[in-house]
């Protein structure tokens, strides 16, 4: 039992979840007061701190009003991300029943069938409730509003019937006017100034009780939110199944690949005993029957990027980029700490390109990184690939696969390499430092025992390094995420970046709430990353090192 309490400590450590070493220790019933008052410290007080953050949002997104309208509250933010998995799955069942064939299409096509069947009369009735809580707000609202709206009539017609007169009396009196009524000239002139600003203020009073007219109508109710929720998911499915009724009604890909196969046989059978004009014909059919049998091996259904692909993609994106930076940092930053004259001679640059913003080593890449594959419009287009995929499979043949299921393109590759550039120098400085910092007496005993130079580095100052190196590629691959997000999103690279930017533009009832789940998203990436860098880090530190902490 012990052996397994302390294989469980060490995992614990190795991956910095120390806050579940008293819920171990307690199993054992090791110092239980000790125990329980590490887990109320870093248990329940961090889960209170959440509980009071949510309730902080959720009082505060509803009084803030912007022009997507109020920020949305936790609950907001939950149905939104229902919405983004629904859709996904929904994708998902489409590219399965692209597939299906026989008893397995026929049993789903009824299942659709029978949820259509249920779906119309919960629309019409989320229509209708929908309806009726619109109606209801609008009389709640011409209530509330209809006295302001009455003085705001009262007070327009006031400032008519006002200038109407005044600009009577005043062209009255201007008439009368000689050239040496001057005192008289001037009073007309304060008099209409007089009343010119009592019309301004009639009209400022009136823009007053248009914006509170608008305060009240502009309102989002939560009673019409909840029911345009609601008809909202019921017409979205409703559409789904239309589309499953519309794929599973007719033959899938198998059937057709056997339909068209025999087809090919009859026209081979004919070939062989054909003659004269005939022949051509026949041998014609065959052609284009087996360009349609390749065609339909190859065809897939079009599924869009959703979420989970993107986040995949923008995952491999990171960890593209990443690689690269590590490759060219670890390298020169050895040479760094092992020669102060090369330090030197790299510190300019170091301090030249490290602040310089993503947006500009995007821009700069984008334009060189397209000069390294042929024009998309002049080469040879494959079956299903866009121009810029097609390029780039020209390029990196051996990784045709990858490039095509994920849409390896220029813009892929531009975003990569913008990580690469913004997140080495953390892996460069900390391995310069590590390599700089290794113990003279370790060099020293390395050198009377005449070891060569690659075994130095390699037995000595690269182990006696890690701990540093590796602390650099974990502040390296935060950087990185961090710098992928905007440059997915400038680059239009599919991607967690782009579907954020695609939520901004869209303009949809909960665009803004798909937004905030985004901040999760990323966030939640972000640490398991982290999570796992630290797993790594440790896995290298030497005890009471301090790149182990």
């Amino acid at each position: 039992m012990k052996q397994l309490k302390h294989f469980l400590l060490k995992i614990i450590d190795l991956t910095a979840l120390g806050f579940l070493e008293p819920y171990v220790r307690l199993a054992y019933w090791e110092e239980p007061r000790v125990q329980f008052k590490k887990i109320g410290q870093f248990t329940l007080i961090p889960i209170l701190a959440l509980v009071l953050f949510v309730g902080i949002w959720a009082f505060l997104a509803p009084r803030h009003t912007t022009k997507s309208g109020a920020v949305p509250t936790p609950q907001d933010t939950w149905v939104a991300w229902q919405s983004i998995m629904t859709f996904h799955n929904q994708e998902t069942e489409k590219a399965e029943a692209f597939l299906l064939e026989g008893d397995a299409q026929a049993e789903l096509l009824a299942a659709m069938q029978a949820r259509q069947a249920e779906m119309d009369p919960l629309v019409e009735e989320a229509t209708a409730k929908l309806t009726e809580v619109r109606d209801l707000i609008k009389e709640e609202r011409e209530v509330e509003a209809g006295p302001l709206k009455a003085k705001l009539d009262e007070t327009k017609k006031a400032r008519r019937d006002l200038v109407k007169a005044k600009r009577a009396e005043f062209k009255e009196r201007a008439a009368a006017l000689t050239a040496e009524d001057d005192t008289e000239r001037q009073q007309l002139k304060a008099d209409y100034l007089a009343h010119d600003a009592e019309v301004e203020a009639m009209k400022d009073a009136e823009s007053d009780l248009n914006a509170q007219i608008a305060l009240i109508e502009d309102v989002k109710d939560s009673r019409e939110r909840e029911a345009l929720l609601i008809q909202t998911k019921y017409m979205n499915e409703r559409a789904h199944v239309g589309k499953m009724i519309d794929y599973l009604s007719k033959d899938g890909q198998p059937a057709r690949l056997a339909d068209l196969n025999e087809q090919l046989a009859e026209l081979e059978t004919a070939y062989a005993g054909a003659g004269g004009s005939e022949t051509f014909k026949v041998l014609s059919n065959i052609v284009r029957t087996q360009s349609r049998i390749a065609k339909t091996q190859e065809a897939e259904y079009a599924k869009p990027w959703t979420l989970p692909m993107q986040i995949i993609r923008s995952i491999l994106c990171v960890f593209v980029g990443f690689t690269v930076g590590v490759l060219v940092a670890v390298p020169i930053g050895v040479l760094c700490g092992l020669s102060s004259t090369f330090m030197a001679a790299m510190t300019p640059f170091i301090a030249l390109f490290k602040p310089v913003s993503p947006i500009v080593w995007l821009l700069i890449l984008m334009i060189v990184v397209g000069g390294f594959f042929p024009d998309p419009n002049n080469s040879v287009v494959l079956e299903g690939l866009t121009d810029t995929t097609n390029a780039v499979v020209g390029v990196i043949p051996y990784f045709g696969g990858i490039v095509t299921n994920f849409d390896i393109n220029i813009a892929f590759i531009a975003s990569a390499l913008t990580v690469s550039m913004c997140s080495l120098w953390a892996t460069l400085v900390n391995t310069a430092l590590g390599v700089a910092s290794v113990d003279k007496d370790h060099i020293n005993v390395a050198r009377v025992l005449r070891l060569g130079f690659f075994s130095r580095l390699f037995k000595i100052i690269l182990p006696s390094a890690l701990p540093l190196v590796f602390a650099g590629m974990r502040i390296s691959l935060g950087v990185g995420w961090m710098v992928l997000i905007a440059a997915e999103l400038l680059a239009s690279s599919e991607g967690v970046g782009k579907f954020t930017w695609d939520q901004f533009n869209n303009g949809a009832s909960d665009s803004f709430a798909k937004i905030v789940c985004m901040v999760f998203v990323v966030g939640a990436i972000g640490l398991v990353l982290d999570r796992i860098m630290i797993i790594f880090q440790r896995l290298v530190s030497f005890e009471g090192s301090v790149a182990a902490v």
